[in-house]
Formats: C-alpha cells, structure tokens, sequence
C-alpha cells in the first residue's frame, strides 16, 4: 500500500511498504553507513522496493533503517521528470572504497547509464557518511559534498533523525 503526504506545492512524502522501515537488530562489529538513492525513471516506488529485497539478501551488509520517500524537484539539469528519494542506514564490514564497488554494481545491475551530469536515472545510489570517516578521493568523497543543503537527504534524513544522531555520523 502506498500513502502520499503533500508537504508542499513541490514536496510529497511516499511510504509503501518498506519505506519507511526499522529494525532493532545490531549487527556487533560492523560500521554504519548512510545510503542515498533516487530514480526518475519508469516505475520508481517499484525499483525501491527490489532494492530493499536486494539488499536485504546481501551477506555483505545489513538495512538498519529505511526513512519515508520524498517526490521532489530535479536540480542541476531541470528538464526531467520529478525525482524520488530514500535514505537507507545499513551496518557493513565493508570498508567504505569496497563499499562504494558494491553500490556501483547494484546500480549497474539495475539498469543505471551515466551520459551527463545530473542526467534522468533509473537508480542513483550514494554514500552519504560512512560511521565518522572523512576522506576525499576522486571518486568518494565522505561525508557526502552537498548533503546538508539538499532536500532530497535532509527531509527524509529528518524522519531518521534520532538513529542517525546514535551512530555518530553527525
């Protein structure tokens, strides 16, 4: 079932049914890490969903959290259609560089093309803090540039606050 909550003209909040999602497991041991993920094309709220079974299959880490998604704006190129957003607090032993591969591949697998800069995408998945870790790479830079200004984190981020805040990636 999916539910839709207009915050403004431009904003709506969608649950379905694994966003927003909790759990109380911990997995000892393992650092935490905070996942963008937007889409813009074709059926988004489905492809949410497969990611969310994705990675709820994978040995190489764990959902924690699953924040509400936000429809908002495209920014940078505007000429496309209105994005989808989530935020996902997973637990990994993964290093954060391992970790940014095995996002790059999910992406791929789900049908995503790079042709340009803030270009339409079928999945966008980002690493937006890695459990304290600052670095800057030509390929990761953490936490993620951007992600204090932009609505498509901070909104759903807001509905997360509180794990988040616990974690130590503040």
């Amino acid at each position: 079932m999916v539910r839709r909550k207009q915050l403004s003209d431009t904003l709506t909040l969608i649950s379905t049914p694994h966003f927003p999602y909790n759990t109380d497991r911990r997995n000892s041991g393992a650092h935490r890490a905070l996942l963008g993920i937007g889409g813009n094309i074709g059926d988004t709220l489905r492809r949410f969903e497969h990611l969310f079974w994705v990675l709820q299959r994978s040995r190489l880490l764990e959902i924690i959290e699953c924040s509400p998604i936000l429809r908002n704006p495209p920014f940078g190129y505007t000429e496309q259609e209105d994005f989808y957003n989530a935020l996902i607090l997973v637990s990994t032993k993964l290093p954060p560089k391992a970790l940014l591969r095995y996002i790059l591949r999910i992406e791929k697998r789900f049908g995503r093309k790079r042709s340009f800069k803030d270009a339409p995408r079928t999945l966008d998945i980002d690493m937006i803090y890695y459990e304290g870790v600052r670095m800057e790479t030509e390929r990761l830079s953490l936490p993620h540039p951007g992600h204090l200004s932009r609505v498509s984190v901070q909104i759903p981020l807001g509905y997360m606050r509180e794990k988040i805040e616990n974690t130590g990636m503040r």
